[in-house]
């Protein structure tokens, strides 16, 4: 169906794409795979028509074809879910969903919208969105948010769907309706391209797999023939693995955080405390209480009831500046595109965002030279993939920007860091590297850090006790992984098992 011949893309300082070569077939799903900054997006805005390649050539159907915008791509049959959330605030679902064919709903120059509405409300039963078509889509989650998204690229009606880490905010339950509507459209001859870093999922749906290394074509294989050590192999060069990394030794340290009975508009009485250096894990589904109880220990979301204390005294967190100014409590969000990150900026602004009001302390102004010091100084320690510190956020890869988003915290030498879904929407090197900085936090900086992720491995190789979080409670805990060294298998099973 689409063949991509010797393609290559250049922009400052990077070559994105270096003659990447490559055939996507109908009825096939078709796995693009790579590290952050392998060159997959890239690639993929280019068979959409957002980017035009600087060399090579790009065949639809056996004929050669130039695509100069993503209307173009849209006349092909072409139509892609984006891996950023890429939708009109104000507007209803309905209308997010219909965004890109307003134009087939026109009669004599006006819209109908119970026409469109209809078509809409097809799409979000078909992906299980349970909101009413009306309701504007700023007042919905992460997950609803890419939902929209999905059933925006299925209206489309696409002889080739590109997906461009498409679970990256959904539920296990959402992932596996995905994979069911993809294998539908699969049996009705569309070709699909899946870019994800979840290679359980790649194994999982996937006929083929191709891997980008740098913006270099390092093969296709079928899927059938690969297991996750192949692949990594394929995308790193070497493999990783998530073995026991040791207990951290945290039995006589003084507590740190106490949450006592706390009350607001989600929990009824929820408690926990921390000791220094200690690594807890919240685990659940997304939506399960996690982040909620997260944002309210940093304020953002008001208590009506119970006490925070840090270092044995009470606490009054009214707002997150209150949290890292009087606490020196960090925390890194799960949602860095909408809520950690100015992507506009430059990496430097971002990472010393945090430290400004201590650097006009010292200096009595904001000085850019010591700005783009402290920023090099990051950009350093997290082997952050950049050619500058003046570099716009938004141009780095996902795995880029998560480090970006950590490295505003880790400046703010907070004592206790809160990071929420830590490897959303990076590659297995960039997860390891970070795996590595945050035990490393934790074991030889004394950091308190609480855990939240919907990753198992992760949460397995990390935490040292685990709370785990159904319909805002908690309704399991194991607290004996810092004295006893389990299997996988085993601590997985026990997680399981609290939600029986």
């Amino acid at each position: 169906m689409l063949e991509i011949k010797s393609v290559s893309k250049s922009f400052p300082g990077v070559k994105a794409l270096d003659r990447v070569s490559m055939r996507f077939q109908p009825g096939k799903i078709h796995a693009l795979l790579g590290e952050n900054g392998a060159g997959k997006s890239t690639l993929i805005k280019i068979i959409c028509g957002i980017y035009q390649p600087d060399e090579g050539e790009l065949f639809l159907n056996g004929q050669p074809v130039v695509l100069k915008s993503y209307h173009d791509a849209i006349e092909k049959q072409i139509s892609i879910v984006h891996q950023e959330i890429q939708v009109v605030p104000l507007a209803s679902v309905a209308e997010n969903i219909m965004l890109d064919k307003l134009d087939s709903f026109k009669k004599r120059g006006l819209v109908d919208w119970k026409a469109l509405n209809e078509v809409a409300i097809r799409y979000m039963e078909m992906v299980e969105l349970d909101v009413p078509h009306s309701s504007e889509v700023k007042y919905l989650s992460a997950a609803q948010k890419q939902l929209v998204q999905i059933a925006r690229g299925l209206s489309s009606g696409a002889r080739l769907l590109l997906l461009d880490e498409p679970t990256s905010s959904l539920t296990q339950h959402e992932s596996n309706l995905l994979f069911v509507l993809l294998n539908k459209l699969k049996e009705q001859g569309v070709a699909i391209v899946f870019v994800s870093h979840k290679l359980e999922e790649v194994l999982a749906i996937s006929d083929q797999v191709t891997v980008l290394r740098d913006g270099r074509f390092i093969g296709t294989e079928e899927t059938r023939n690969l297991d996750r050590n192949a692949i990594v192999s394929m995308m790193i060069g070497r493999t990783v693995n998530y073995d026991f990394r040791g207990f951290l030794d945290v039995q006589d340290n003084p507590i740190v955080l106490e949450a006592r009975n706390l009350k607001n508009k989600f929990f009824d009485g929820l408690s926990l405390s921390l000791k220094k250096g200690e690594i807890l894990g919240l685990y659940g589904l997304v939506g399960s209480g996690r982040t909620e109880f997260a944002k309210s220990l940093i304020g953002e979301y008001p208590l009506q009831g119970g006490e925070i204390r840090i270092n044995g005294q009470s606490a009054r967190i009214r707002s997150v500046s209150d949290a890292v100014e009087k606490y020196k409590i960090g925390y890194v969000t799960e949602n860095r595109k909408e809520e950690g990150l100015i992507l506009s900026d430059s990496i430097s602004v971002n990472v010393t965002i945090t430290v400004w009001e201590q650097v006009a302390k010292l200096f009595g102004w904001l000085n850019p030279q010591t700005d783009a010091d402290l920023a090099r100084k990051m950009i350093k320690r997290l082997a952050i993939k950049t050619p500058s510190a003046i570099e716009r956020v938004g141009n780095l890869s996902g795995g880029n920007q998560q480090k970006v988003s950590l490295a505003k915290w880790i400046l703010a030498d907070c004592d206790i860091l809160i990071i929420d879904e830590p490897s959303v929407g990076v590659d297995v090197g960039a997860k390891e590297s970070i795996h590595e900085l945050i035990w490393k936090m934790a074991k030889e900086e004394g950091k308190t850090i609480i855990l939240i992720s919907s990753d198992m491995p992760e949460m397995i190789s990390l935490a040292r006790r685990i709370l785990i979080f159904k319909e805002f409670k908690i309704v399991g805990e194991l607290d004996d992984l810092n004295s006893k060294e389990y299997s996988y298998a085993e601590t997985s099973e026990r997680i399981g098992a609290c939600f029986a």
